[in-house]
């Protein structure tokens, strides 16, 4: 005769013999004298992940067309960079964008700190939880702080019309090449991305074009994907046609977006 173990439920799961616990959830939520270690598991996790989400569609549903400005945190405040930064923060909340940066120092400061520069703009900071201290600039409007890089990147490309990226490092890097993968795979249609600083960019796309391209990784059309430039005017200019060209397919009217003027 077949020898039976112990079995239980917990919840959708079914677990038997050794795996099922000496207490019950409920037991072990209600006892005071528990360890801690409950709220680092991975089911607590997907809680705090959830939530974190909530949030951050609770805090931008609401914002205005947006472009989101990726560069360094390093760059100092008397740098051309930083200078270019603030101009094109100023330009695309002239055009009517809201402007979302990671929301630290750097570049990132000198977008939130042109768009506020003009009236009724909005500057929003969406910063992240890192092992060095780095808080929120003082030009964010609205900001929120994420434990999760994956969150805080769904949130940049769910609320962004564009990507528009100036010099920077890894984490730029990385948030760049991500926007044109989804752009690539059309998980995102309708969506430039902008690089501004021909110098600093272009040994890249010469080893894009030269090894990427010329050894079948990408298709020549991939490379249409990137606008590179130095030229604020232009790379607001490419964002305004994008929501244009998407307003066509989309059958939304052009008038219904402030930044796309009449020719």
């Amino acid at each position: 005769m077949k020898k039976s173990r112990p079995e239980r439920r917990q919840g959708q799961a079914v677990v038997r013999g050794s795996l099922v616990p000496q207490s019950t959830h409920d037991e072990r939520l209600l006892d005071r004298q528990q360890a801690s270690d409950w709220v680092h598991t991975d089911p607590w996790r997907v809680l705090r992940i959830q939530a974190e989400f909530v949030e951050g569609f609770g805090q931008l549903a609401e914002l205005p067309p947006a472009v989101t400005v990726f560069g360094s945190a390093r760059t100092p405040e008397d740098s051309a960079e930083y200078a270019m930064g603030v101009r094109l923060g100023k330009a695309l909340a002239s055009a009517g964008y809201a402007v979302i940066t990671g929301g630290g120092p750097g570049v990132m400061e000198a977008a939130n700190r042109g768009a506020v520069e003009v009236p009724e703009a909005v500057s929003v900071g969406l910063g992240i939880e890192l092992p060095f201290e780095q808080r929120l600039n003082d030009y964010v409007d609205l900001g929120i702080e994420f434990r999760y890089f994956f969150v805080r990147k769904t949130m940049f490309v769910k609320y962004s019309c564009g990507f528009i990226t100036l010099p920077g490092g890894f984490g730029t890097l990385d948030e760049l090449f991500e926007a044109l993968t989804l752009v690539q795979t059309n998980k995102v249609t309708s969506f430039p991305v902008v690089l501004m600083g021909t110098e600093f960019w272009g040994g890249m796309i010469d080893w894009i074009k030269g090894t990427l391209l010329g050894t079948g990784k990408i298709a020549e059309r991939d490379l249409d994907l990137i606008h590179l430039t130095d030229d604020v005017d232009e790379a607001v200019r490419i964002i305004v046609e994008a929501d244009r060209a998407r307003s066509r397919h989309e059958g939304v009217g052009v008038e219904e977006f402030p930044q796309a003027e009449p020719q």
